[in-house]
């Protein structure tokens, strides 16, 4: 397997946001494989090197994973035994999430390639669907049968786009835990320098716009809560519980979305 410089590596793994976090962490010495301190940035190792970066201690093979792990957990929703489709799969820090909480297998689904890790890659667990654009997926490209869990994290496309199609695809009673990146939702001018967008009132704008949404599509919004991290560029971010119910649409979101993002960002 080719080599990679360790601090393209440690980004690609999602233990930081930018190579220059990277190469400040490499070169204080706080990076160590499993023989010895790798201090110099440049230098270019196998990818399956087991690293440890001293006080970034991510148990996923991406820092989403952790995104995952809160919603899993805060919405009280249960993964075992299910049949996921991850959808916007990267790295795959939300498939190795899934997994460890017990879901039976994962559809990895991207329209990137080479992307995600060789422990997901290699997993019998996961089926990895890549250079596949999620809007265009049909029940027959699902060949392990249809999810009864989905949880999605996609960039510079807005949610709005992978709803109505996730409805087509799953069984009915499936859970859907969805990452809202606000950058990704709100207008143009909404949006400030280097894409971040850091008014309150535009995230209420944004998630309130798309909850509305999404129960127009049928679905139940359960929950919502925010990320336990921002985003690579800063960004805050929002996690919220939908369903997709024969029993029919329902908003338990809107009541709640002032007070999740008041406390997001007297978290952040």
């Amino acid at each position: 397997m080719k080599k990679v410089r360790l601090d393209v590596l440690l980004v690609e793994k999602g233990y930081f946001e930018t190579r220059e976090k990277a190469k400040r962490s490499i070169m204080a010495g706080l990076v160590h494989s499993e023989s010895e301190i790798l201090d110099k940035p440049g230098v270019k190792i196998d990818p399956n090197t087991k690293l440890t970066v001293k006080g970034k201690a991510v148990p996923y093979v991406s820092r989403g994973g952790l995104k995952l792990e809160k919603a899993l957990k805060e919405f009280d929703v249960d993964i075992t035994d299910k049949l996921v489709m991850d959808i916007g799969s990267s790295t795959g820090g939300f498939t190795d999430c899934a997994l460890s909480f017990g879901a039976k297998e994962v559809y990895a689904i991207d329209v990137g390639y080479n992307q995600l890790a060789w422990k997901m890659r290699s997993d019998e667990r996961v089926h990895v669907m890549e250079r596949m654009n999620f809007r265009y997926v049909t029940p027959e490209d699902l060949k392990y049968g249809r999810p009864n869990f989905v949880v999605t994290d996609v960039s510079f496309i807005s949610l709005r786009l992978i709803f109505p199609t996730i409805k087509k695809l799953v069984q009915d009673d499936t859970d859907i835990i969805a990452l809202i990146k606000p950058q990704f939702e709100a207008g143009k001018e909404e949006v400030g320098k280097k894409g971040i967008v850091r008014n309150p009132k535009t995230h209420e704008k944004v998630i309130r716009e798309l909850t509305e949404f999404i129960v127009s599509e049928g679905f139940q919004a359960v929950d919502l809560s925010y990320s336990p991290i921002t985003g690579g560029d800063g960004n805050i971010e929002y996690l919220i519980h939908a369903r997709w119910s024969s029993t029919g649409n329902i908003d338990h979101v809107s009541e709640k979305i002032n007070e999740v993002i008041s406390s997001a960002h007297e978290s952040f």
